[in-house]
């Protein structure tokens, strides 16, 4: 093991304050959105906002994970271009698996989105806006956080695309903290 280490010694440049920028980024998101949340379930805090229109209330929320998570993937972008890159990343292989992570994660995201639109996506449930019947197709019948586990993948499939580890460690923080998400939502 230590053979191991010394060997990829210098393979995340720790010292980069984007690396840590990326990694806080990683962690709020999800705490913001639950903690939101959990607070319009609770107090109605967005829908007072909105004049007790829960809809826009939830649209807004929407608009702003969404911002969000843009800013949350341009940060890690920008860690990764600021990271080393380790030569077993950066051959035609990890390219095709790189791009079969990223389509896959992509197809299950977008078609989850599709499956349960703009308020199933982003939290309508705790704004009262609940969904006639549970979606039950696909990716639903994959997995049951099909936008988890596809935002994971494309992820990984984007850190192993640039050939940086620093991208993979990234990618668990992704996947630690999408799963404690779970662990709260259901």
């Amino acid at each position: 093991m230590s053979k191991i280490l010394s060997q990829n010694r210098g393979s995340i440049d720790f010292d980069q304050t984007s690396l840590a920028l990326s990694a806080l980024s990683i962690a709020f998101h999800p705490i913001f959105w639950n903690t939101v949340a959990r607070q319009e379930y609770h107090n109605k805090i967005l829908t007072k906002l909105f004049n007790g229109n829960s809809r826009l209330a939830c649209y807004a929320l929407a608009i702003t994970i969404f911002l969000l998570g843009i800013f949350r993937d341009a940060l890690f972008e920008r860690a990764l271009r600021a990271q080393p890159s380790h030569p077993l990343l950066q051959s035609a292989a990890s390219n095709y698996i790189a791009y079969a992570l990223i389509a896959g994660g992509n197809i299950l995201v977008l078609s989850s989105m599709w499956a349960l639109g703009v308020t199933g996506t982003y939290l309508g449930d705790y704004f009262g806006i609940l969904m006639d019947h549970v979606v039950e197709s696909f990716p639903f019948n994959i997995t049951g956080a099909p936008m988890y586990y596809g935002s994971t993948m494309s992820f990984l499939g984007t850190a192993i695309l640039y050939g940086k580890p620093a991208g993979i460690l990234l990618t668990t923080e992704v996947l630690v903290v999408y799963l404690i998400a779970l662990s709260y939502e259901e």
